[in-house]
């Protein structure tokens, strides 16, 4: 990597470009909305049973201001993906008047959303006459009575018809994000992928990271990739050829598998913990109250909302947020002993 510009030769470098660039040349082009911070579930590794204070209204984006800084972001910095997340960006009211309105613009960026899956079934037309291309569906367990103690609410059966109703309404690949636990569903991974594979599903294993509302994360308690790869090994995984690129996940072909459009079937392992993949991050991240995190574990953050309300002109945005981008840290940090876990935990972040 790049050693950082000195002094005044960084701002100089801020203002001759017009991409999200840092100091390490890295570029990001993928931009993570998060449309609020409530949810529909208490999930025991992402909060606690009563819940969280939610963010009040006020100081929410509104939905005008959510779609103007995602054209700022497309057509004056560069971002080709846009992926809607939460919360759960499904309890969104907006949700698919934002969606609309980012398929508008040109260059047209990728859309997607990660979701829980619930109340999918009722807004998946809505969303892909939009023009959402695809989503993320989270499900950590096939066992009903599981889903419950691990999400303290019985709506299994709605994530399985809300996966079901994606790809009715071609919102593919859909993909599914995986949290193994020890000694709560670690034992599920075989059964995960060949669910998957049945249905014609992406799966994607996710290491359990430090962003949990209570900070109870403990490395030593965490399923590592190492392990999740075991696991599978019954399935005779392959090295996949196609190129990662910038895309978290590391991934295996399936043999004798094709996922739901004929290609070879593929299971990714999201390793943020034990293989981090910092140098090749490409994306930025903004709060439901319009905060720019150049990092999932930036400890700082940049306020656009404030600029935004004081009627800044799009290049005062656009400017603020390079210099965000700029600040962007060589990694995560997570192995250094002065880590620190972030104040917000994921909910309030978006995945």
């Amino acid at each position: 990597m790049r050693e950082p510009l000195p002094g005044i030769r960084q701002h100089r470098a801020v203002a001759a470009v017009t991409v999200l660039a840092d100091r390490f040349g890295r570029v990001a082009t993928d931009l993570r909305v998060s449309l609020t911070d409530r949810c529909n579930l208490r999930c025991t590794y992402c909060m606690p049973a009563e819940g969280l204070a939610w963010m009040p209204q006020p100081q929410q984006l509104t939905d005008a201001e959510v779609s103007r800084l995602v054209r700022i972001a497309v057509e004056d910095l560069g971002v080709t993906e846009v992926r809607f997340t939460g919360g759960e960006p499904l309890i969104r009211r907006g949700l698919v008047g934002i969606v609309t309105e980012a398929a508008r613009l040109n260059p047209r960026p990728r859309l997607s959303v990660t979701t829980n899956g619930i109340g999918l079934d009722r807004i998946a037309v809505p969303l892909r006459d939009a023009g959402l291309d695809r989503v993320n569906v989270s499900l950590d367990t096939l066992d009903p009575a599981r889903f419950h103690t691990l999400t303290r609410r019985d709506r299994h059966a709605d994530v399985l018809t809300g996966l079901e109703a994606a790809v009715a309404a071609g919102l593919t690949p859909v993909k599914i994000n995986t949290v193994l636990m020890r000694g709560v569903n670690d034992d599920e991974a075989p059964a995960l992928l060949q669910f998957a594979l049945d249905h014609g599903y992406q799966l994607r294993f996710i290491e359990q990271m430090p962003l949990d509302a209570q900070h109870q994360w403990d490395r030593h308690e965490m399923i590592t990739a190492q392990e999740i790869l075991a696991a599978l090994e019954p399935f005779g995984l392959q090295p996949d050829d196609v190129s990662r690129g910038t895309a978290p996940a590391e991934t295996w072909l399936v043999p004798g598998h094709v996922d739901a459009a004929g290609e070879p079937a593929r299971v990714g392992v999201i390793a943020s913990v034990t293989r981090p993949f910092c140098g090749d991050c490409d994306r930025t991240r903004l709060t439901a109250d319009g905060q720019i995190r150049n990092c999932l574990f930036a400890t700082d953050e940049s306020d656009l909302r404030k600029l935004l309300r004081d009627n800044a002109s799009d290049a005062e945005i656009a400017a603020a947020w390079r210099v965000a981008m700029w600040g962007k840290r060589a990694g995560h940090g997570i192995d250094d002993p002065s880590f620190l876990q972030p104040a917000r935990p994921m909910s309030a972040i978006g995945g």
